[in-house]
């Protein structure tokens, strides 16, 4: 069988290599082009104030990544240590080891129990909902959409802001990092119009990743098609474009494999 992952292709290593080593054919397609935000002005102003917030949310590990690149001060955060006394807050486990390859310690950071599996705003908030009351501030670092006629509402950054601003605190956003839709050549779209068809399975973990693909390939028809996805709105997405088969998954190696499994 083979699997495409359609994540970024420095996030889907892990998972490629994994799915190998199983014995599957696996197929990077990155339906997410990434790179940092064109005005990064807007991103080094926030870290000449980030101790006016109490905490900062990544909502990826792209977030992380792409606000680091424009941190000019040397001195520590997120750690015992540091001067400013920031938390930071992230829903999955991605952006959670990229905080901590900068240095940030466990002890100030915020997240969902990984063991239960579920990685969004949801179960984030239900970590550190107690910890914000009147005037707390939260800085949500995010990325944002350059393709034009594309949305770029979040839904679950978007919840979580609103969460916030109902108990009273309050919100600023910065952009560290934009989307793109991918250029394929011929070759790549026959191969994608061809995995429709051919019993390949398809691995998403974002929507947007989906919309991209029917952007890609508006005429296909996806019926035959069957998808593995790692959150119950993207698993909306892929029935919305009309994908046959469905599976929705942990973010886990173990559970991914488990239901790419499931559609032998």
């Amino acid at each position: 069988m083979r699997v495409i992952i359609t994540r970024p292709q420095a996030e889907a290593a892990p998972w490629l290599k994994a799915l190998d080593a199983a014995g599957y054919t696996s197929w990077s397609l990155p339906l997410i082009d990434i790179r940092p935000a064109a005005q990064v002005a807007s991103v080094e102003s926030v870290w000449k104030r980030l101790a006016e917030f109490d905490a900062v949310m990544f909502v990826s590990r792209n977030a992380v990544h792409y606000f680091f690149e424009q941190k000019a001060d040397p001195a520590p955060v997120f750690t015992a240590q540091a001067a400013i006394k920031t938390r930071a807050f992230v829903t999955g486990p991605g952006s959670y080891s990229a905080l901590q390859r900068v240095g940030a310690e466990p002890a100030w950071l915020d997240a969902p129990d990984f063991h239960a599996g579920q990685f969004d705003s949801e179960a984030l908030w239900a970590v550190v909902r107690s910890r914000v009351v009147h005037g707390y501030r939260v800085l949500i670092v995010r990325g944002t959409t350059i393709d034009e006629g594309a949305s770029d509402e979040g839904s679950g950054r978007d919840w979580f802001a609103r969460q916030v601003l109902d108990a009273g605190g309050e919100v600023e956003f910065v952009v560290s990092y934009e989307r793109q839709r991918p250029q394929w050549d011929a070759p790549t779209i026959a191969q994608a119009q061809a995995a429709a068809t051919d019993g390949t399975v398809w691995v998403f973990s974002s929507s947007e990743a989906i919309r991209n693909l029917q952007h890609c390939c508006p005429s296909v028809n996806w019926a035959q098609a069957q998808a593995v996805v790692t959150h119950s709105r993207i698993g909306d997405a892929a029935r919305g474009a009309g994908f046959g088969r469905v599976r929705e998954s942990k973010p886990l190696l173990p559970a991914l494999m488990a239901s790419i499994e499931s559609l032998q």
